[in-house]
């Protein structure tokens, strides 16, 4: 573990010194590819000279405890330091955990309703609307690429794209179905109903990531429609994309122009594909699907938000969390830190198998 770490603090030192010469912060291309590695380097090197300057003041402890005039405080100082030890260890061990590679990669969301009628189309409303907020509070950008909505203003479908620093592994544990138990404004008698929607997340899939042959797709242009089915516009701009290997469809009317309705559609066409391929080969991999934290299956309830008693659950972590109204204004940290810590740990048990 120590030499890994110490090979990581030597790259970062290197790359801190490339960035300091000439030719170097004159070349922008070649600075933006060193500084984001040594972005990467930077916490784990960090964090590794705090703990060499620990080291260095328990050696420096150690030898006081031999002076007579100072031996009683060094050994309440060494005591203080050892007691730092352990948790510093413990944050080495969770930075050296490799990374997923698609963590910054730019996330789609697709939101559905689900079990409930008008109430789960409301619920997905309310869902498409905390993530929103999430985003605005967390520095990343949310843009609707596609919403069928309902007169009361529920959603049946919504589909985004959530772009930003650690867009993916920030995002990714929210795929799944979420629950909801209230009483809808729809209900007169003030009976508690239970409501779903689910999400599916999947990274956003670069280009020569996944070859779609054009011969393998279908593609079918219709008017735009607004509310209750009303044309917005009399151009066929709006695409309906079907893979006809695998009958996935996509559709896309966001833009007012074909081209451009096309090209999205395509985006989203090729990620869900990848994610499919991703999924398959993990599936191959662990054919009992063991960890679910990191993955989000989205046939599994992973969250269920009770107004009634004020509280949402992570059913995955076993988390409870007060207050469901900050949950719904996006205060969506709590969950995700703590299932971060829960996958990371997972991760960490199985290095040691």
């Amino acid at each position: 573990m120590f030499r890994k770490l110490q090979s990581m603090w030597d790259r970062y030192e290197e790359l801190t010194a490339e960035m300091a010469q000439p030719e170097v912060s004159g070349d922008y291309t070649r600075l933006q590819t060193i500084m984001k590695e040594r972005s990467r380097l930077e916490p784990t090197a960090q964090a590794y000279e705090r703990y060499r300057e620990l080291q260095r003041h328990m050696a420096e402890a150690r030898e006081l405890t031999e002076d007579p005039d100072m031996a009683e405080e060094a050994r309440m100082e060494l005591a203080d330091l050892a007691a730092r030890e352990g948790p510093m260890l413990e944050e080495l061990k969770m930075l050296l955990i490799p990374p997923d590679p698609l963590d910054d990669r730019n996330v789609m969301m697709e939101i559905r309703a689900g079990v409930g009628g008008e109430e789960a189309a409301l619920f997905a409303g309310d869902l498409v609307r905390m993530y929103q907020k999430y985003c605005d509070r967390g520095g990343l950008d949310l843009s609707v690429m596609e919403l069928n909505d309902t007169e009361l203003g529920g959603v049946t479908e919504a589909l985004m794209m959530v772009s930003g620093a650690e867009a993916w592994a920030r995002m990714k544990y929210e795929s799944g179905v979420h629950c909801v138990k209230r009483v809808p404004v729809t209900e007169s008698g003030g009976r508690i109903h239970t409501s779903t929607a689910s999400v599916a997340v999947f990274p956003e899939a670069e280009e020569d990531e996944l070859v779609i042959r054009p011969e393998d797709i279908r593609i079918d242009v219709y008017h735009a429609s607004g509310h209750g089915g009303q044309g917005v516009n009399t151009t066929d701009s709006a695409v309906r994309m079907t893979h006809i290997p695998t009958g996935t469809v996509v559709t896309m009317q966001d833009e007012r122009s074909q081209l451009q309705n096309k090209a999205k559609a395509l985006r989203v066409l090729r990620s869900r594909l990848a994610d499919r391929q991703r999924e398959e080969a993990r599936a191959a991999q662990d054919a009992d699907r063991k960890d679910q934290i990191g993955g989000g299956d989205r046939s599994q309830r992973i969250r269920t938000y009770y107004f009634n008693h004020d509280y949402v659950v992570d059913h995955r972590i076993g988390l409870t969390v007060p207050r469901v109204q900050n949950t719904m204004n996006g205060d969506l940290d709590p969950f995700i830190s703590a299932l971060r810590l829960a996958e990371k740990t997972e991760k960490l048990r199985s290095l040691h198998e």
